[in-house]
């Protein structure tokens, strides 16, 4: 009986970071590897530290933090950083581009069939719900990504319809 004890003692231990980094909290200011600031640490929750650099908030595993005399530390600096977050973003807003053309079909947030595109202009894409034409609805550029199952609206079809039954009496109000 005191072996089992012991060993859901020793896997328990085992699931916890042995050298936990106390200096990894909310608030706490980051320090790059040449000692400049690179940030502030403004959430920590299930092993994730986000770190916001002023231009991004970024997820970082909490065992990738080193710590020092001054606070908590990473390997890059805050320009490395942001440098990194910024052609991600290129990468995946150029990927997204490419797959928003005219007859591409979309599905929603929760894997949903959204619609096909019908038209696109500018940073507005409207969508023909389902296929039916008569059924629009124009969403932003910006609510779409393509994942590797297609191209994919940040909504789910009941966000759309719940922000368009928002808008339908604002749209139809007489005494605006």
């Amino acid at each position: 009986m005191k072996f089992a004890k012991l060993a859901v003692a020793a896997i328990a231990l085992a699931a916890t970071p042995a050298l936990a980094n106390e200096q990894v909290v909310a608030g706490a200011t980051v320090y790059g590897p040449e000692g400049n600031e690179v940030g502030t640490i403004v959430s920590v929750e299930n092993g994730q530290a986000v770190l916001d650099t002023g231009k991004h908030k970024v997820p970082l595993a909490v065992n990738m933090y080193g710590e020092s005399e001054t606070g908590p530390t990473i390997t890059v600096t805050k320009d490395q950083i942001n440098g990194m977050i910024d052609a991600q973003l290129a990468e995946a807003a150029a990927k997204r581009d490419a797959a928003l053309v005219v007859g591409a079909e979309a599905m929603a947030a929760d894997h949903a069939p959204l619609g096909t595109i019908l038209e696109i202009e500018g940073n507005n894409i409207v969508i023909a719900r389902g296929g039916d034409e008569t059924d629009k609805v124009t969403l932003l550029r910006s609510h779409f990504d393509a994942t590797d199952h297609g191209l994919m609206a940040r909504l789910t079809n009941a966000q759309i319809d719940a922000a368009m039954a928002q808008a339908a009496p604002a749209e139809g109000g007489a005494g605006e």
